[in-house]
């Protein structure tokens, strides 16, 4: 039998910590259930889609901490952290992960507010006289 597998993933503020045990595909979110933290169903087809690359998550229980940054940052924070999970339990699946951006983590981050602007680049308007 394999032991849990830990992986984490990132997306602008939001962490998520992924813990992969072998298992009948429960998964549990925050202590919540899957379904319930995420309501959306694009959502949970995004977090789960490299599980589809793998013939389904009936073999896996999972259990997800996620924390900063809003919903859909938690969402592929979320798909990374299982992709990165998957990979050190397969190594094979490297190459098709990385193909569909499974493995890419998104390194954009909010740009820092200037002093003398209203925001990262907005300028206050004009005056000529």
């Amino acid at each position: 039998m394999e032991e849990e597998i830990l992986a984490t993933g990132r997306r602008k503020t939001a962490v998520a910590s992924i813990r992969l045990r072998p298992g009948t595909g429960k998964i549990d979110v925050n202590g919540r259930p899957f379904e319930q933290y995420f309501p959306l169903e694009i959502q949970r087809t995004t977090i789960l889609s490299p599980f589809e690359k793998m013939s389904g998550n009936g073999r896996h229980d999972m259990i997800i901490r996620v924390n900063g940054g809003g919903i859909e940052g938690q969402v592929i924070a979320s798909r990374l952290g299982i992709a990165r999970a998957l990979l050190i339990s397969n190594d094979e699946l490297h190459g098709e992960f990385k193909l569909n951006g499974y493995l890419t983590r998104d390194s954009r981050k909010k740009e820092r507010k200037k002093y003398g602007l209203r925001g990262a680049r907005k300028r206050p308007q004009f005056s000529k006289r």
